[in-house]
């Protein structure tokens, strides 16, 4: 992993991409969700603070536990004055993601241990089907087959 001297403190998108793993693209991604942030040079080259690594390590850590971008970035925008995420902030943030993904967990796998039974069926009935409708969710909305999209006039 290329090291980078103590007396530089921003980071080029190749740099921050190579210290980060993440791809060039990505970073320009985040950046466009408010993820990161840049300056740009006089010869509009983006360039990084040294604590965009840690930003960086941060969305990518949420992401792979499947915490939304819009959540991560709302968490970010949380701290004070924007600052890098510190490890009693993953900390905190973590406890408080934990329930949806108990949630999440747990809905996956009813959706895994129906699997079997529903494409063994074919049917994907909307009144019985775990993956069309779980937990009955259309039916506490409105009654009739409403998963398809409304047709409209002339449509």
């Amino acid at each position: 992993m290329p090291q980078i001297p103590e007396k530089i403190h921003e980071l080029t998108v190749g740099q921050l991409s190579a210290r980060s793993g993440a791809a060039v693209s990505a970073l320009h991604f985040y950046e466009s969700k408010g993820l990161i942030s840049s300056r740009r040079t006089i010869g509009n080259q983006r360039r990084y603070s040294r604590d965009a690594l840690r930003r960086v390590a941060f969305v990518r850590a949420a992401q792979r536990v499947g915490i939304p971008l819009a959540t991560i970035r709302e968490a970010l925008a949380a701290l004070p004055e924007e600052r890098t995420p510190t490890r009693e902030d993953w900390a905190r943030l973590s406890e408080t993601w934990r329930s949806e993904l108990d949630e999440r967990i747990r809905q996956l796998g009813r959706l895994r241990d129906h699997l079997t039974d529903c494409i063994g069926c074919g049917c994907l009935s909307l009144e019985n089907c775990v993956l069309s409708n779980p937990d009955d969710v259309v039916g506490e909305r409105m009654t009739g087959s409403r998963l398809m999209g409304e047709r409209r006039p002339g449509a």
